[in-house]
């Protein structure tokens, strides 16, 4: 029982070291990103429409699009009827991909801030024609 006090400032030492990063970025997240759509498909679209409407499209395109694939490659389902009754051909690549061009600026952006690493570039080519 000599030895309490050095355990405890040794304790004390130890919890200030753990907590350091935490209570340094208290408050301090970084912004969310806001991804560009500035691309020439999207600039010579009359109205500016996704497949659905943007806020569905942000809180589950994950998920939205692992059905689209189950539809069309488990399925043999290739179209999508979307809320407004628009017939929609479902492809990553031919539909999506043909005006998100520019993947660094709108799908990077967004899944390195929230720490996500699709596999969509497993099997897919991105934008820009190279295999990731």
């Amino acid at each position: 029982m000599y030895d309490a006090g050095k355990v405890v400032i040794g304790l004390a030492i130890f919890a200030c070291i753990f907590l350091f990063p935490f209570l340094y970025n208290h408050g301090s997240a970084a912004p969310q990103p806001k991804p560009s759509l500035d691309t020439p498909a999207i600039k010579a679209l009359p109205q500016k429409k996704c497949v659905e409407d943007t806020k569905f499209m942000i809180t589950t395109h994950m998920q939205f699009l692992n059905d689209w694939r189950d539809q069309a490659l488990r399925d043999g389902n290739r179209w999508y009827v979307n809320k407004e009754g628009k017939k929609v051909w479902i492809s990553l690549q031919n539909t999506c991909l043909k005006c998100h061009s520019n993947k660094k600026e709108f799908c990077d952006k967004c899944h390195n801030y929230a720490g996500v690493d699709p596999y969509c570039w497993d099997c897919h080519y991105d934008p820009n024609g190279s295999k990731l």
